[in-house]
């Protein structure tokens, strides 16, 4: 079970607060401060789920989050990996104020919720953050636009290299890398099922593109995986 805490420490001298802050001054920090909670949540816990009204700006400070679509007949389609320190905030809020996406940590996390009129009202008064709040959506409209490229684009091959090499740059930033994310989780992140996701993986080991033990991967020729990528 998660717990709810409020934050003793203040953003101001807050060192695990997301870069979007930064354009806030003290009094707008202390806006934030007067109604934000930390909330620690375990691994395999869910934070929100899709259909669900969004009452908050999310700003992860520990762990690793997933964020995912839940389609027809049980599957999922995961947007991406959440690490710290970044932010999760759905297209919703400007809509109907409903999560349109599903979001569940996958280590042991914390996270701090802002309440969402407090972020509107920021929104509204600083131009600044405003602008880079903009900003870092556009930047998730152009990956989505990418992902959506490789999901309906690519064979099963060039969708998994892609997962690979994403989590490798984007997510643990590391080669070799050790993962959380299960099988499925793979196979949620390139669209195709466990054991097509699980057959393009032994394929990869066996053609010493990648090693693989468990949930630790080692990527050992970069160069052929990237060709992987852009081939498809």
């Amino acid at each position: 079970m998660n717990q709810y805490t409020h934050y003793s420490k203040g953003c101001a001298t807050c060192q695990d607060k997301a870069d979007i802050f930064a354009c806030l001054c003290q009094a707008e920090l202390d806006q934030i401060d007067e109604t934000r909670i930390e909330v620690h949540f375990k691994a395999g816990e869910l934070i929100f789920k899709q259909g669900t009204p969004n009452m908050h700006f999310l700003c992860l400070t520990q762990g690793k989050v997933k964020t995912y679509i839940e389609g027809y007949n049980n599957k999922n389609l995961i947007l991406s990996i959440v690490k710290p320190i970044e932010y999760i905030l759905g297209p919703g809020i400007y809509a109907d104020q409903m999560h349109h996406f599903s979001a569940m940590a996958i280590e042991d996390s914390v996270a701090c919720l802002v309440d969402m009129q407090t972020f509107k009202k920021l929104i509204r008064t600083n131009p600044d953050f405003a602008e880079d709040f903009l900003r870092k959506v556009s930047l998730q409209s152009i990956y989505n636009y990418e992902l959506f490229i490789s999901l309906t684009q690519k064979q099963m091959p060039g969708r998994i290299a892609d997962v690979l090499l994403y989590l490798k740059d984007k997510v643990y930033g590391t080669n070799p890398f050790h993962t959380t994310l299960s099988r499925q989780d793979l196979a949620d992140m390139s669209g195709m099922s466990k054991e097509s996701a699980i057959r393009i993986l032994r394929e990869f080991k066996d053609e010493n593109i990648i090693h693989v033990s468990g949930n630790d991967f080692e990527i050992l020729n970069v160069d052929h995986l990237n060709k992987i990528s852009k081939t498809g």
